[in-house]
């Protein structure tokens, strides 16, 4: 099933299990470049990367290619699953390769920020052809642990904004410390990308059950590091994206990372912390010119 907006078509795809999910296909569907595929992080969507996709959809940041941005079950505008067991790397890896699929599309490049890397590196373990080339935003091998106390501690609990201003300040109050760089527009535009208005209720853009997969994460134990998986990856190009503030992946993992991996260049987002929004013109134009010449 599918539906068109302006920018995008959405499409709504069944899922072996049922579940239908939702994907925006931004244009330039005959463009003989390889596609891009935007995976988001933890309960963030699709719309994430509206300006990355404008950006190299248009032209305006290299040749225009098509882009493809999925919603992960529980998240955007695909549906809740009454499972919430099913919100792990696992099963969104098998759906986002069942949607990839069902789109014709057997390799590209991607996108992954944050939950959406992670995916990524599970995906080219999968299927090692279908990754050419992978920009990984504000994740590695190894998770510090501040960051992840952190996203435990708001996940499906921040209170419900009484309305759109409400919303900017609560998330300013969450997040300023780690997006100094922010202006009155990215918070308004941020706010509209974690809730949408439901009967008239602002409610977050994702089932606030992902809260449950996070409940038994013991962060006093140490955590098991990705490099055995990140260093498989030794044969596809990666690009990856610090936030200057980020608590989730540490300046010695960004560091390590392009030492240990082959075809591995950084690139620092300055003034923003995890993830960074992917707003700015210096980030989109950095992750153009990788995709370009990868």
């Amino acid at each position: 099933m599918t539906h068109a907006s302006s920018l995008y078509e959405s499409h709504f795809i069944t899922m072996q299990d049922g579940l239908r999910l939702h994907v925006r296909d931004y244009g330039a569907a005959h463009s003989a470049l390889l596609p891009v595929v935007c995976l988001a992080g933890l309960t963030r969507n699709s719309a994430d990367f509206e300006g990355l996709a404008e950006a190299l959809v248009s032209g305006k940041a290299g040749p225009a290619r098509r882009v493809i941005a999925i919603d992960y079950r529980g998240r955007g505008l695909s549906e809740f699953d009454a499972d919430w067991h099913k919100y792990n790397v696992t099963v969104e890896s098998t759906d986002i390769f069942a949607a990839l699929t069902a789109l014709s599309i057997t390799r590209a490049q991607f996108v992954g920020t944050s939950r959406g890397g992670l995916n990524s590196m599970v995906l080219a373990a999968m299927r090692p052809n279908l990754i050419s080339a992978l920009v990984l935003n504000d994740i590695g091998p190894v998770l510090e642990p501040k960051g992840l106390a952190r996203i435990k501690s708001y996940v499906g609990k921040m209170p419900q904004p009484q309305s759109w201003a409400d919303a900017e300040n609560l998330l300013k109050t969450v997040s300023s410390n780690h997006f100094p760089a922010l202006g009155d527009d990215d918070w308004k535009a941020f706010a509209r990308q974690i809730f949408h208005e439901v009967k008239g209720k602002l409610t977050p853009n994702y089932d606030v059950k992902l809260a449950n997969t996070l409940a038994s994460l013991d962060l006093d134990a140490p955590q098991p590091d990705l490099w055995p998986q990140f260093e498989a990856m030794a044969a596809i190009p990666v690009l990856v994206l610090r936030g200057e503030m980020s608590d989730l992946l540490s300046e010695a993992t960004f560091a390590a990372m392009q030492v240990r991996h082959p075809q591995c260049r950084g690139f620092v987002v300055k003034g923003q912390g995890h993830a960074p929004l992917l707003r700015d013109e210096p980030t989109i134009n950095t992750i153009a010119a990788f995709l370009e010449h990868p």
